[in-house]
Formats: C-alpha cells, structure tokens, sequence
C-alpha cells in the first residue's frame, strides 16, 4: 500500500545512538507510504568554527565534514537494507536552521527526528534542535524520543 500523503520524508539524525529509534520510525512510515528519505545531517559549523579562528580552520572544517559524510553514509546503509528509496544530504551551518530550510525548499512532507529527552537546566543551556525545529517548521514534524529520560 502506497500513499501520497508522504512522498518525501526527512529522517534528520546526529549521528547518535539516542536517534536509532527516529531512524526505525521513519523507515517505517517511508514503507507505509512509498515515500523516498532523506537521510540529513547537519555540520554544526555555526558554534564550533569561530570566524575569528585562523590556523587550521581548513582542517577543523575537513574532519567535520568528514565525520559526517560517515554518518549520512551509514544512516544510508541502514535505511537501504530496509528497501526503502534513500538519499544522502549533508549540509553544514546551525542545525534547526538547515533542516527547516532544507524541508521547506524540497518538498519535504515530513521530518524525522530524535531527541535526547532533556529537561531542565541542560535543556536551558544547550537548547534543543528537535524543539527549534517543531517552532519552527512549516513541515510536519515527528519527534521520537529515545525512551529514556536525563
């Protein structure tokens, strides 16, 4: 059975073991529906090369990027053993921002995404790309949390 409700759907993953669980959701949905993934990483470039650094930013840039071409190719792998169509996507920049924009500029019908389940103070702190993203999308958002709670 095939739908068109969702004919793109993003499966948005940092490469953790705590987003497994949104990865199996999205396969899941993206068999029930026909639906092609997009398996998306973001290098979070924004925070971590700082514009004022000089040596060795180049390197620093490579590495992330490298880390996370790893990432999307195996999210790849796992989504493809399932037989669901995939495609990679890395982009790099500031998380939410890149997986908002993404969605709304491919027709994406649906993002994917863990979340760690954090609360309190470290949410606080650190912020929650899963949350900015639901604030922020005008794409249909599924948060799937890991199960367990910090």
């Amino acid at each position: 059975m095939t739908s068109d409700f969702y004919r793109n759907i993003v499966i948005a993953t940092d490469g953790s073991a705590s987003t497994r669980r949104a990865i199996s959701y999205g396969i899941e949905i993206a068999k029930l529906s026909g639906a092609t993934v997009h398996a998306l990483h973001v290098v979070n470039t924004s925070s971590t090369i700082s514009e004022t650094w000089t040596a060795g930013k180049e390197t620093i840039y490579k590495i992330m990027m490298s880390e996370g071409e790893n990432i999307v190719s195996e999210i790849k792998e796992i989504i493809e053993a399932s037989g669901v169509e995939v495609k990679e996507v890395l982009l790099d920049g500031y998380p939410s921002d890149e997986i908002i924009n993404f969605a709304e500029n491919n027709n994406i019908d649906l993002i994917v995404m863990g979340t760690l389940g954090k609360t309190g103070l470290d949410r606080l702190l650190m912020g929650s790309v899963a949350e900015k993203v639901v604030r922020g999308s005008k794409v249909p958002v599924m948060v799937v949390r890991t199960g367990k709670q910090s």
